[in-house]
Order: structure tokens, then C-alpha cells, then sequence
């Protein structure tokens, strides 16, 4: 992205610059293993000679070294007539330019003085464009009857794509194979109903994706249909040491073959495995033999079990290490858990002071409930109270006596309860 004030006049937020589509250019893809020049903006003084080689894109993200030999004005985007490999002219789009391609040349080890690399002829016409759109009209119509005459002949091949040459003189067919291929009937057929001179390039599945293209599992647009051209060998050995299930589904590209992915955080993970301990047989122990089920990496633990136990357990790679020292020093294993550490037991004086402590807590807390729930005056006799004030006596101590008798004539005054019918041989309470 560019901001207003670049020279690429992309505008922040906007879309980029260029032809503005995002990527989706029907030229072949304005991001298809695209280089960021961010030499562009600086300055080159005027006595200095550019470099004479620029870089040109074709179908497919294809590119080639071209020598800009007229000292053509190009800018990157630019469709240009280049010269054959055999005969006649292509067009392409310059994708690179300036010094960067002096960077790219020595990167891929191609020596700026070879005869191999052709010249530019001319900054394409709108009449050389039309003639090359109208060729590629018809690479897909050719490539369907390709393949229907592969079918005829029981060739054991794929073809993938077709590319015209822009004056239509030469179709380049790309296909992939397991093992060789004898194709000479094929190239004759293919010559007598087409009417051009055919050439068949091989290319492996991982080149075949990225010529195709596509959305990968992680959702973003193939790695090598984007910016990976150099394809490393990867093996199920990577898988391993990422701790990744052996599933073919799951670990297979596009293409087939295993993700280049896989080899992205391997470096990682070998640094990390330095200091895991390498369990190659199971650890002795009195209990029997255990196999080793699990290991984080980069947490540092490694699970093991016993044969017919579903139970695991788990030990540091310390612990481990120790282990396997003590099998190695011929020892046989009690328990593959450390032992516990038990914690001191208190002194005898601590838990009796304690317990006395307590105690006095306990029996004061009970003498302030007792006083906070005793009554005025509880306990006490009446002759102890001392009377009020202006000589009066408590309402307590007052007539006690006539209290008394009065109580007493009442009960002698009451006469006998007589039993109630139905009980004559209870006796009345």
C-alpha cells in the first residue's frame, strides 16, 4: 500500500498501485511472485549507467532475464516485444528493473554476460497486445483437445497448461509424469491439428500448483503460486520431529506431495530437541518396562506409560535425564515420580503452648457471653439489696408477707376437683 504523497499514488486505505485490481488482473496477476523495488524513490545521479538487464514476467509467474540493449524508457508493468527462443516474438511485462535485478541475477547464480539472455525489441503496440490476447483465447480450447488425445494414446501423463507464443508460431505444453514418457506420436498429432511447432517442458507437481494456483488450508493463496519458487525436499522426518500425526490427508499440499510448510518452523523445533533427552528404549523399572507416549517440546515434558496401562505419567526432562542415568549405572527404577518431600513435623512445645492458648481464649469468650446474657440484680438476696433512696424499699421486697397468706387462703378456699366421668379409677391429679 502507498500513501498519497508516494509516487505510486495508491492512497492509504485505497486500492494499490498499478492497474489498481487488487491482484486480479486478467494479465496474469500483478502480485504473482512479485519483488517489492524499494530502490524506485532514490535518487540516481545523472553520470550514473543503470543496469542494462531488466526482469520480464510471462504466464504463469514464469520469468526471464531480458537485455534492454536500445535503452528503452521502461517502468515496471510495462508490455514489451522480447525476442524468441527459437524464432519469432513474445510478449511479456516487465516486472523488475534496476539495480535489484543485478541482486536477483546473483541469487539465482545467472551470469550477467551470458548468451542466453535475449534482447527486448520495442515497447509493445496496442496491435501487438490485441494479436496476444486474441492467442490466449485459445490455449484453453487447445489444452481440453490435448488431453482428450492423451486419453487416446493411454499416455501416463497430466498436462496442466498450454502457452501460445504471441505470433503463434510455437505452443509450449506443460505436463507432469511419474516416469518417462515416450510423447512423439502425441507431438505429431498435436502439430498436424494445430499448425504450430510443439514443445513439451516437464514440470514437478509442486511447479504445476503454482502455475494453477489455489486457496491452501490455512486460507491464504498458495505459497509457491506466490512468492516460493526455490522447493526444498521435505519428509515425514519433519513431521516427526514437530510432534504432528503421520496423516497423509492432513499433511499433504495441493500438489500431492508434502506441505512446504512443514519445513518453515523445523529449525525451530531442532533447536528446541537439544535439550530433550533421546529415550531410545524404555526405562526399567521394578514395576516393568515404560515407553515413552508423549514429549512437548517446548514445555519440557515427556509422558510415559506402562504396556496395558492407559495411565500416563508425566516427568520433566530433569527427571527423565536422571533416570536414564540410573539405567545406564545398571539400577532399576522404584517409581518413575520423584519422591515427596514431607514437611517437619511442629515441636511439642509449640502444639502444647498452642493448645493452652487457646484454651484461656476459649474460657474468657465464655465469661463475657455469661455476663452479657446475666439479668440485673440475678443471684442476689433480697435482705442484701440495699433499699432506694427517700427510704423506699424494691418493688421486690414489698409485702411479701400479706403476698404470701393471701395465696394461701386461696387454696384452702377451693374446693376438691371432683373426677370426670368415664376416669372413676383414676385417681385426681
Amino acid at each position: 500500500m502507498a500513501c498519497s504523497s508516494c509516487s505510486s499514488g495508491g492512497g492509504c486505505g485505497t486500492k494499490p498501485g498499478g492497474c489498481k485490481s487488487n491482484g486480479g488482473c486478467s494479465t496474469g496477476g500483478c502480485n504473482r511472485l512479485n519483488v517489492f523495488d524499494w530502490l524506485q524513490d532514490v535518487e540516481v545521479p545523472d553520470s550514473f549507467a543503470g543496469f542494462d538487464i531488466v526482469e520480464v514476467r510471462f504466464k504463469g509467474g514464469r520469468k526471464e532475464f531480458m537485455r534492454n540493449d536500445l535503452r528503452l524508457p521502461l517502468v515496471t508493468g510495462d508490455a514489451v516485444v522480447v525476442d524468441a527462443a527459437g524464432s519469432g516474438w513474445h510478449l511479456g511485462h516487465v516486472s523488475l528493473k534496476g539495480e535489484l535485478v543485478r541482486l536477483q541475477m546473483r541469487k539465482k547464480k545467472v551470469p550477467t554476460d551470458s548468451k542466453e539472455i535475449r534482447n527486448i525489441l520495442r515497447i509493445a503496440t496496442p496491435d501487438d497486445v490485441e494479436r496476444w490476447e486474441a492467442v490466449r483465447d485459445l490455449e484453453n480450447g487447445t489444452m481440453f483437445r490435448a488431453r482428450a488425445m492423451v486419453g487416446e494414446l493411454r499416455l501416463r501423463m497430466k498436462l496442466s497448461d498450454v502457452e501460445y507464443q504471441a505470433d503463434r508460431t510455437r505452443a509450449l505444453f506443460y505436463y507432469s509424469a511419474e516416469d518417462r514418457v515416450d510423447f512423439r506420436e502425441l507431438i505429431r498429432r498435436l502439430a498436424d491439428e494445430f499448425r504450430v511447432r510443439v514443445e513439451m517442458r516437464q514440470i514437478s507437481l509442486r511447479q504445476e500448483a503454482g502455475r494453477i494456483g489455489g486457496i491452501g488450508v490455512c486460507g491464504r493463496e498458495l505459497c509457491c503460486s506466490t512468492w516460493l519458487t526455490d522447493f526444498k525436499t521435505v519428509s515425514t522426518t519433519a513431521a516427526r520431529y514437530q510432534n504432528l500425526s503421520l496423516n497423509p490427508q492432513k499433511l499433504a499440499g495441493q500438489c500431492g506431495r508434502l506441505k512446504c510448510c512443514l519445513n518453515y518452523e523445523l529449525d525451530a523445533y531442532l533447536d528446541a530437541l537439544k535439550d530433550i533427552p533421546q529415550v531410545q528404549r524404555p526405562l526399567q523399572t521394578a514395576r516393568g518396562e515404560a515407553f515413552l507416549q508423549k514429549t512437548d517440546i517446548f514445555r519440557r515434558r515427556m509422558w510415559f506409560a506402562f504396556k496395558g496401562d492407559n495411565n500416563w505419567v508425566m516427568l520433566d526432562t530433569a527427571r527423565v535425564r536422571e533416570l536414564l542415568e540410573m539405567n545406564k549405572r545398571g539400577e532399576k527404577i522404584e517409581s518413575l515420580l520423584p519422591p515427596r518431600e514431607e514437611a517437619p513435623e511442629p515441636e511439642v512445645s509449640a502444639i502444647v503452648e498452642g493448645s493452652l492458648d487457646r484454651l484461656d481464649d476459649k474460657i474468657k469468650s465464655s465469661a463475657k457471653r455469661s455476663k452479657r446474657k446475666k439479668p440485673r440484680g440475678e443471684g442476689e438476696a433480697p435482705e442484701a439489696r440495699a433499699p432506694r433512696e427517700g427510704g423506699r424499699e424494691p418493688r421486690e421486697t414489698r409485702e411479701p408477707r400479706a403476698a404470701s397468706e393471701n395465696a394461701t387462703e386461696s387454696r384452702e378456699a377451693r374446693p376438691p376437683r371432683e373426677p370426670r366421668e368415664g376416669r372413676e379409677g383414676r385417681a385426681p391429679r
